[in-house]
C-alpha cells in the first residue's frame, strides 16, 4: 500500500495551527524554545499529522522518544489495559507487579558484570540527579567529571554537568559546586589544540585530563564521570573506543563511579540495546529515560548492586514508575528487543550509506558520524578549516518541514537523523532525498 505520507496541503502553519500557536504563546511560559510551527494533531508510526490535515515524514521523533513510532498499537493497548486497573500508586511506598517486572528486565538487560539494582524516575533529568546523590553518597567524595558538548538535563544538578549551551545555564547560578568540564573527543575536529589537522585527537584529550589532576582536583577526589557513550545534544558524536575505555581504568584505578548517560543513545537506538555494547565499555551506573516507554514519563538508574549502596529512604519519588508508563515500558522493550534495533541497524546502515553520498554531493557537508538511528550530519563553511556553519540548520529545518520532513539540530551546526524505530527503506529514501533538495535550495548568507 502507497503511503500517505509526506504530504503538505497548507504551508504550515496554517490557519488551525495559527490559532493554537497564538493561544500557547498567550498563555504558555516563554522558556519553551518551539524549534518550528508544528501543532501535532495525531501520529501513527513514522507519521506525524498536524491540524490542519498535514502529515510529515518524523525523522526526530519527539527527540528520539517516539521509539516505537507513534501509537504502536500494543503500546496503546497496554497502556489501556493497565490505565482501567489503576493509575497511581505511589511506588515508592507500595508495591506493584508492573514496577517490579520494569525493574527486573532492565537489570537484566544491563550490559556487563555483575548483578544490578534499578530506580525508576519520571525523565532523565531526573535521573541524573539522582545519580549524582548517589555517587556521592557511595564513594564519600562530592567532585564529578562531565565533558564539553554534554547535555544531561535542565534542573540544577543537571545544568551544573551540561556544558552544550550557555542558555541552560545562565542566570541560574551558583551551580553544584565541584564539577570539572573536560574535552570530548571528536574524531571529525580536536576540541583541544584547536588545529584542524589534529592527528591524535586522543593524545590532547590526555594531555588536557593530567593537567586537571596535576592543578585542580586529586584522582581520588573524584566521586564519578559522567559521560555519553555517544554524544547527544553536543553533535552526534561518536568517541573513538579508547576514549571510553581511558575513563573505565581511570575509575577502576581511582575508585570513583563510571556513569554512561543513555538516554538519548540507549533503548535499541543505536541497534543495540545500548550503545555502551558496540564499544564493550560497560559502566558502573547507566541513565535511561526518551525511548524507554514510547513516550510516557519513564526514567532509570540502572546501577551495578555494588554500586547502588544509598541508604534505607535516602531517595525516592512520588510518580516514577507509574503503572501506567510501566505498562508502556514493557511493551516498549518486548518491541525493541523483538525486531526494532535488528531494523535500526539494517535501517541505519542504509542512511548513513545515503548520508555519505549527499557528502560527497554538497561541499558543506563536512562529517556524517553515528551508529544506528542515531546519525549526525555536521555543515561546514569550508572543509579545510572545518568552520562549523553556523545558522544554516534552522533554515534546513524550516525548509524540510515545507517538504513534510521534520528534522532537529544539535550542536552548533548538526543535523540529527533520530527517527522512530520503525521506519523502513522507503522512509529512509524519502529522507535523503528532501535533504538533498533542501541542502541545494537553502543557503544562509555570509
Amino acid at each position: 500500500m502507497a503511503k500517505n505520507y509526506p504530504h503538505v496541503v497548507t504551508p504550515p502553519p496554517g490557519p488551525n495551527a495559527r490559532r493554537i500557536i497564538e493561544l500557547d504563546e498567550r498563555y504558555a511560559s516563554p522558556s519553551y524554545i518551539k524549534e518550528y510551527p508544528l501543532v501535532v494533531e495525531r501520529g501513527e508510526g513514522a507519521m506525524i499529522e498536524d491540524v490542519d490535515g498535514n502529515r510529515y515524514l518524523d525523522f526526530m521523533a519527539g527527540i528520539a522518544v517516539a521509539s516505537t513510532g507513534h501509537s504502536h498499537p500494543k503500546v496503546v493497548a497496554a497502556i489501556r489495559e493497565a490505565a482501567g486497573k489503576f493509575l497511581h500508586i505511589c511506588s515508592t511506598d507500595f508495591y506493584y507487579e508492573g514496577f517490579a517486572r520494569v525493574c527486573e528486565r532492565l537489570a537484566k538487560l544491563a550490559p556487563g558484570p555483575g548483578r544490578h539494582k534499578v530506580f525508576l524516575t519520571n525523565s532523565g533529568t531526573e535521573a541524573t540527579e539522582g545519580a549524582i546523590k548517589l555517587v556521592r553518597a557511595h564513594t564519600k567524595r562530592q567532585n564529578i567529571i562531565a565533558f564539553r558538548g554534554a547535555f544531561h538535563g535542565r534542573s540544577m544538578g543537571a545544568i551544573s554537568l551540561d556544558a552544550s549551551k550557555v542558555r541552560y545555564r545562565r542566570l541560574f547560578g551558583p551551580l553544584l559546586p565541584g564539577v570539572y568540564h573536560l574535552s570530548y573527543v571528536d574524531p571529525y575536529q580536536c576540541r583541544i589544540c584547536g588545529n584542524p589537522d589534529c592527528a591524535d585527537p586522543m593524545a590532547c584529550a590526555v594531555r588536557e585530563a593530567e593537567a586537571l589532576f596535576h592543578e585542580r582536583v586529586a584522582p581520588d577526589e573524584v566521586a564519578a564521570v559522567f559521560i555519553e557513550p555517544v554524544l547527544g545534544e553536543g553533535g552526534y558524536i561518536v568517541p573513538p573506543r579508547e576514549f571510553l575505555q581511558y575513563w573505565r581504568r581511570f575509575c577502576d584505578e581511582h575508585g570513583a563511579v563510571l556513569v554512561f548517560d543513555e538516554v538519548q543513545s540507549g533503548v535499541g537506538r543505536t541497534g543495540k540495546m545500548f550503545a555502551s555494547e558496540h564499544f564493550e565499555v560497560y559502566p558502573d551506573v547507566m541513565l535511561l529515560a526518551k525511548g524507554l516507554a514510547s513516550g510516557m514519563p519513564l526514567g532509570a538508574i540502572v546501577a551495578k548492586e555494588s554500586v547502588m549502596t544509598w541508604g534505607h529512604g535516602t531517595h525516592g519519588s512520588t510518580f516514577g514508575g507509574n503503572p501506567v508508563c510501566c505498562a508502556a515500558a514493557l511493551a516498549t522493550l518486548d518491541l525493541i528487543e523483538g525486531s526494532l534495533s535488528g531494523n535500526a541497524e539494517r535501517i541505519g546502515a542504509v542512511l548513513m550509506r545515503g548520508a555519505k553520498e549527499l557528502a560527497r554531493k554538497h561541499e558543506i557537508i563536512g562529517d556524517v558520524r553515528g551508529i544506528g538511528l542515531m546519525i549526525g550530519l555536521k555543515f561546514v563553511r569550508d572543509r579545510a578549516t572545518k568552520e562549523p556553519y553556523v545558522g544554516l540548520v534552522p533554515e534546513l529545518e524550516r525548509a524540510a518541514l515545507a517538504k513534510g520532513l521534520l528534522l532537529l539540530g544539535c550542536g552548533r551546526s548538526t543535523i540529527r537523523l533520530a527517527p522512530p524505530l520503525v521506519i523502513d527503506e522507503e522512509d529512509a529514501a524519502t529522507a535523503l532525498r528532501i535533504l538533498d533538495e533542501v541542502i541545494s535550495e537553502v543557503r544562509v548568507p555570509a
